[in-house]
């Protein structure tokens, strides 16, 4: 596998499990109906931010994705924070841990002090528990910040680790 900057290209090749991942609304705070024409605006980031794509070495199908960004604006722009989507038909190949992996030594050559997530739904165990291994941690939690579809009102994590 490898990761390479996204282009407006790779859409085509996102946008089936994108659409997937956000409609099941149980890991994202994106609208549940989120719009073919709006779904590119909030994933392919223009730089200083970056997008990138993980894509299969033997196939050449994209099979992950992560976007990078400064978490705040002003004086808080020295944290990045990043958001990761792993096509559920590749699950459990090290996708996401290669995509974070790339996110952090991305956002250790630019300059961040840190990177934050704000919002890790605690009932997705499976992303927690990789950010854990990658040394993030719970900074803390909002109870019933987060409406899952089958949970009913579960907390966000907000987590974070220095750079």
């Amino acid at each position: 596998m490898s990761i390479r900057e996204a282009t407006a290209d790779d859409w085509p090749a996102i946008r089936p499990f994108f659409h997937k991942i956000v409609a099941a609304g149980d890991t994202f705070t994106y609208p549940t109906d989120l719009g073919e024409e709006e779904a590119p605006g909030w994933w392919l980031l223009a730089a200083p931010n970056r997008t990138v794509v993980a894509v299969d070495d033997g196939t050449g199908a994209v099979v992950g994705t992560a976007k990078m960004n400064n978490n705040q604006g002003g004086n808080g722009a020295h944290i990045a924070s990043a958001s990761y989507m792993v096509d559920p038909a590749h699950g459990g190949r090290g996708v996401g841990r290669a995509l974070v992996e790339y996110s952090l030594e991305w956002a250790g050559e630019h300059g961040f002090r840190g990177m934050q997530f704000n919002a890790v739904v605690e009932t997705n165990v499976h992303a927690v528990r990789l950010y854990e291994r990658l040394g993030f941690r719970v900074v803390g939690t909002v109870p019933e910040a987060f409406r899952h579809p089958t949970e009913g009102y579960v907390a966000l994590h907000v987590m974070y680790r220095p750079l």
